[in-house]
């Protein structure tokens, strides 16, 4: 029997707080909060961060301020700086900010889209054809999301063959890093790492992206079965904020905060400085005005407890 533990020596966090994380909160934040924010993030060394999306302002009025926000923000070398966008409209709008890359979405659920679009996936992948044409004259790069890839509220589980689908089509697109997204909190484990295992094997030139809500409690547990099927890039919030709009009562995503202190208890190397990244949770839970859902953010880490122990016993 091989007991070997198989886990990677790097990943990368993409820190989507600012869209995910606060697009269904209450309280609606300013550009020079949002920059706050933004500029908390890049001093905790992430790189990748996912400033808002362009959609409607009636749709989700808080983040009618992105362009706004995109045009004022401090551009650090290095860091990758993208939004979501829903269509062509969206796309010229980013492109507009000065913002060179941009995420097309799509849920795999047939139920889902014709609700809300009247178009089955497979359709609106084809209206994504003028964005790809747009952002090839304009220098953008692109990527992909599969929302509901792990599970629909109308469909229940998704089958692998359907995520293949909609991946070639992607790819014929010209798209090749992809998010496969619980935005339902409907993953689990084992189904994590059998699907992640199959997608890797079947589209080995796929740049593949974790992203996972905490909904049910199983986020954590998802990411380790991911990191074992060789899963090294995942999406977080600050402070665990998020939720999904058609699943009542849903928490967040999974906590960037506590993401990072697992893998850093495992020795991954992330290039985060986890306690400027706690920096950010706090921030983000005093402009939102509550707490979060993250666990780091209340007990600290493993290391702050030892440390304050050997304090009290040396001032015994």
């Amino acid at each position: 029997m091989n007991n070997e533990f198989v886990c990677p020596e790097k990943v990368t966090i993409c820190e989507v707080g600012l869209r995910d994380g606060i697009q269904n909160e209450k309280t609606i934040l300013s550009t020079e909060e949002k920059l706050a924010l933004l500029d908390s993030i890049v001093a905790s060394q992430i790189k990748v961060i996912e400033i808002g999306s362009f959609v409607h302002p009636k749709a989700v009025p808080q983040m009618a301020n992105t362009g706004e926000l995109a045009r004022a923000m401090k551009r650090v070398e290095g860091v990758e700086y993208r939004v979501l966008v829903p269509n062509l409209k969206g796309l010229e709008r980013a492109c507009d900010s000065g913002l060179t890359k941009a995420k097309l979405t799509v849920s795999v659920s047939e139920t889902h889209c014709m609700a809300n679009f009247n178009q089955t996936p497979l359709q609106m992948l084809e209206g994504f054809r003028p964005c790809m044409e747009f952002a090839g004259k304009h220098g953008m790069a692109i990527s992909g999301a599969l929302s509901s890839a792990w599970g629909c509220a109308w469909e229940g589980g998704i089958p692998v063959e359907r995520l293949e689908i909609i991946t070639r089509s992607f790819l014929d697109l010209g798209i090749t890093e992809l998010s496969l997204s619980d935005a339902t909190g409907m993953a689990n484990p084992r189904r994590i790492y059998d699907v992640c295992s199959h997608m890797r094997k079947t589209f080995p030139t796929v740049t593949w992206v974790l992203h996972l809500h905490n909904t049910r409690g199983m986020a954590l547990a998802c990411a380790m079965a991911a990191l074992q099927a060789g899963i090294t890039v995942f999406d977080g919030a600050f402070a665990g904020f998020g939720g999904c709009n058609f699943i009542p009562n849903a928490s967040g995503n999974v906590a960037t905060e506590d993401l990072i202190h697992m893998l850093h208890e495992m020795d991954v190397d992330t290039g985060v400085d986890l306690s400027k990244a706690m920096d950010t949770g706090r921030l983000a839970e005093k402009l939102l005005g509550h707490e979060g859902n993250c666990y780091v953010l209340r007990a600290g880490r493993c290391e702050d407890l030892v440390t304050s122990q050997a304090a009290r016993q040396n001032n015994r």
